[in-house]
């Protein structure tokens, strides 16, 4: 008998995220990806609410969505909301028509358990290594820093800082000055020591970023010649003054940047510099897992008890 088709998404503050495929033999095959960058992370209102229009933004994603899940059984689908609906004073009101649209229930996850998921997506894709993993998702509205073994989780932590939110707040206007760069630099420092104390000194031999962020940066970085997948130190702080060199999102000669990172790549930049700094890192390897994928194979194991 084949295995059941399984189906995630992933509403997150950047992008809204959907994954279809089946458990085979504890591995993950892969029938459908889409990614719908709607950035609802940049529509909280002075009051804290969702704007009306990036919701129905969000929500035509969903019906979108949902037409390509018709093949998967409603009780094989999973849905879970970040950072930004966590701080949407109406969230509600988006959860229950998501609910409607899905025919699932949306799930708001803390940024701990967000942090869980992330884990256990990279490290279901990687092969079993001896020592501990340090694993970075840079969302749009939050950062999650978890350290495990293979895939047991030891600790996870999330910190409310992200490319959205930083590039909101210190790049207004696309404007990339060494003087904005200092001071999303030395807020996100700050952020992040005060949301690692969790971690304490637990160990880790290799560090792995996940998803969006990361992702670009690397894409970035492989076009001025290190290799793929990667991030290195000096890489990382050579984009940066890149960035500032430019000194505006319009004149960046980034050629391995998609169009609709452009306008957060300073948040997501001065975050990474940051995680570097706080971290002591000197190399980052990118992972192919992530949230999405951490989802599905929670799902298959509610399922099938393994």
């Amino acid at each position: 008998m084949k295995a059941p088709l399984l189906a995630s998404i992933d509403i997150g503050s950047n992008s809204v995220l959907l994954l279809i495929g089946r458990i085979v033999d504890g591995k993950l095959q892969i029938e459908l990806q889409r990614k719908e960058t709607l950035r609802l992370g940049g529509a909280l209102d002075e009051h804290g609410n969702l704007q009306a229009q990036a919701m129905e933004r969000g929500l035509e994603c969903l019906r979108r969505y949902a037409g390509l899940m018709t093949r998967v059984a409603k009780e094989h689908r999973r849905a879970v909301a970040t950072q930004t609906l966590r701080e949407a004073r109406n969230r509600n009101e988006f959860l229950s028509q998501a609910h409607a649209i899905l025919g699932c229930e949306v799930e708001l996850i803390s940024g701990e358990r967000e942090g869980a998921l992330i884990y256990q997506g990279v490290t279901r894709l990687l092969p079993a290594l001896p020592e501990n993993r340090l694993v970075i998702d840079i969302g749009g509205r939050s950062t999650e820093i978890c350290v495990g073994h293979n895939q047991t989780l030891h600790i996870a932590t999330s910190c409310p800082i992200g490319s959205v939110a930083w590039a909101q707040r210190f790049f207004g206007g696309g404007i990339l000055s060494a003087e904005r760069f200092a001071a999303a630099g030395n807020a996100a420092q700050a952020a992040l020591r005060q949301s690692l104390a969790p971690l304490g000194n637990a160990p880790w031999e290799q560090a792995f970023g996940s998803s969006g962020t990361a992702g670009a940066i690397s894409k970035a970085l492989l076009q001025a010649g290190l290799p793929v997948g990667e991030i290195s130190r000096a890489g990382l702080f050579q984009l940066k003054a890149q960035l500032v060199q430019a000194g505006h999102i319009d004149r960046l000669p980034l050629h391995g940047l998609r169009e609709e990172l452009r306008p957060v790549i300073g948040g997501g930049v001065s975050i990474m510099c940051a995680v570097f700094d706080v971290l002591g890192l000197q190399h980052m390897r990118i992972a192919q897992g992530a949230l999405r994928h951490g989802l599905i194979f929670e799902l298959h194991q509610s399922l099938t008890g393994h």
